[in-house]
């Protein structure tokens, strides 16, 4: 595993961040894997060079937290990790439980520390932006818990760039901490972050560590035309039924699977070194079910794809509406 500065800070991650989404409880997702199972996908993580984890406080409503927080208490030197997490979306659908308040901002940090079992967070973002709270409001409130000690940095999560662009220039004229990451959708089927977010994010020595880069396992060139998914993620993964599964889709991943036949790899390998050639790109966030799919994950970093290779892969590509802001 390789190591490389989150943006133009001095923070080293690893190549890859371990997306902690997968870890909770099923009553949450069917999908979801349990403790038991989650910790042996983080221990072997850490074994392999994972040194960023990313979860987020909505993930099983807590318990993702809980769940990554114990196993790299356990597992790791708390300075040897970089722990992400995130707030925004609803806990409960009582008032001030969700949004970018200052209220809702300081209570969910303190829970999110309570649940990790750590005195701070290294990485700690907006999950999405809030339209009902002044962005004056949420980004004092940010720069206030960097004031505390609480949070070392601060990232954010899918926007639109001219929003981005707004807070990073707030920021910056009221002497306020400002955004070092950006966690936005990406992947050879959704590009339109190559648009206006990418050229931002370089400009600004913003670092990009993409969510869904495999598309939710839709890469992985297991799902069909006809709508036969064979895992149980696919078949209850209702966000990516709404994000993917349009004819494109499919013609791209025909490429995907094409490229990975010819070079001897997978084709998640394919999508992943495509993702990871991507300039600006620091760390995608990988999820994985088994250790072995990790393994594999991981090699993808050995894969070697040429212009050509890249040109072939991004042909088929056709604009599409933005995707993943909600």
């Amino acid at each position: 595993m390789k190591y490389v500065n989150l943006g133009k800070t001095g923070l080293q991650v690893s190549e890859l961040c371990l997306g902690c989404m997968t870890f909770g409880d099923k009553k949450w997702r069917e999908w979801v894997l349990e403790e038991k199972e989650s910790r042996e996908i983080i221990k072997a993580a850490l074994e392999m060079g994972f040194n960023f984890f990313d979860t987020a406080n909505m993930y099983s409503l807590g318990v993702s937290e809980e769940i990554t927080g114990r196993a790299l208490k356990d597992f790791a030197s708390r300075d040897e990790v970089v722990i992400a997490t995130k707030v925004f979306f609803p806990m409960n659908d009582k008032p001030n439980q969700g949004g970018l308040s200052r209220k809702h901002i300081f209570s969910s940090v303190d829970a999110s520390l309570k649940r990790l079992g750590t005195d701070y967070i290294d990485l700690f973002q907006i999950h999405r932006l809030d339209p009902h709270t002044p962005m004056e409001e949420m980004l004092e409130a940010l720069n206030d818990l960097v004031r505390m000690g609480k949070v070392r940095y601060l990232g954010a999560s899918s926007m639109y760039a001219w929003q981005f662009a707004k807070a990073l220039y707030t920021a910056k004229m009221n002497g306020w901490s400002r955004f070092v990451s950006m966690q936005n959708h990406y992947n050879l089927i959704y590009r339109e972050e190559e648009r206006e977010m990418f050229p931002l994010c370089m400009e600004e020595g913003i670092g990009l560590i993409p969510w869904s880069p495999l598309a939710r396992g839709f890469l992985a060139g297991n799902r069909t035309r006809d709508g036969q998914n064979p895992t149980s993620r696919a078949k209850t993964d209702t966000i990516a039924q709404n994000l993917y599964y349009v004819d494109q889709d499919f013609d791209i991943v025909d490429r995907v699977k094409e490229l990975a036949e010819k070079k001897g790899v997978l084709p998640i390998q394919i999508a992943l070194a495509w993702v990871m050639h991507k300039p600006g790109v620091t760390s995608p966030i990988i999820g994985a079910r088994t250790i072995r799919q990790m393994k594999e994950l991981v090699d993808s970093a050995t894969v070697e794809l040429t212009a050509e290779d890249q040109e072939y892969l991004e042909t088929p590509y056709i604009a599409r509406p933005v995707l993943g802001h909600s």
